[in-house]
């Protein structure tokens, strides 16, 4: 996805959680001065595949085999953990460095590729992290405006980013596992998070041409929903 798509949306996230586009720019650049250039030849592998977008609610734990039906596997933040418990590979982890850092450093020196975001609130992340990580293995991206080594691929949470990326080199089917929208556990933050990623992924799916299950139990509130944001 080009910039100049994403950016509306973008612009439409800041002011619904009244972030600041600056902050998030700052995080870049600082992330811009760990990161080095990322070969995406090496994400090649997902072009024309089945893709499975692992998010971590807690239904994953009974779900994760589903994955086994999948070519590539891209899982989020803590979801790359009990994936690898259960026994199966973890192609990419995306993260924006809130939980399991370990993992994702481990990960990077396994030769997996980490996905690690920078936003406005994770700078101490991004400077305490880096440093432990193989950065030949790390794909830096932001949610503001791409630069030489951060890149931006659409997407807000770390689930939905991975859905965006897998798009982005042309996954050929997306199945989700282990996505929970309305979790009464968590807070309001979260669950407006949890919002933001469904009206994405809805976004993404009429962008695919396709039908994603996993939003099937809300699709009429969502196409209301996605004609006020994506008009």
């Amino acid at each position: 996805m080009k910039f100049e798509t994403w950016e509306p949306v973008y612009e439409e996230i800041l002011r619904d959680f009244g972030f600041d586009r600056a902050a998030d720019e700052r995080a870049r650049d600082v992330a811009a001065e760990y990161a080095q250039a990322f070969d995406l030849d090496r994400l090649s592998g997902i072009n024309g595949q089945t893709v499975a977008i692992v998010g971590a609610a807690p239904s994953l734990t009974d779900t994760v085999e589903r994955v086994s039906g999948a070519d590539v596997t891209i899982a989020a933040s803590t979801a790359a953990d009990v994936v690898r418990e259960a026994g199966y590979a973890v192609d990419i982890m995306v993260t924006d460095l809130d939980k399991n850092n370990d993992t994702a450093a481990e990960l990077t020196h396994e030769g997996t590729i980490v996905a690690a975001h920078a936003h406005g609130d994770n700078i101490p992340a991004i400077q305490s992290w880096f440093p432990t990580a193989d950065r030949s293995n790390v794909l830096t991206t932001t949610q503001a405006a791409p630069i030489e080594t951060v890149d931006n691929f659409g997407g807000f949470t770390d689930g939905d980013r991975a859905a965006f990326l897998a798009d982005a080199f042309g996954a050929s089917e997306l199945i989700f596992v282990g996505w929970e929208f309305d979790d009464p556990t968590v807070d309001n933050m979260k669950a407006q998070k949890l919002a933001w990623a469904e009206k994405l992924l809805y976004w993404l799916e009429n962008r695919r041409g396709e039908r994603f299950s996993v939003l099937d139990a809300n699709r009429d509130i969502l196409l209301d929903l996605s004609e006020e944001t994506f008009d």
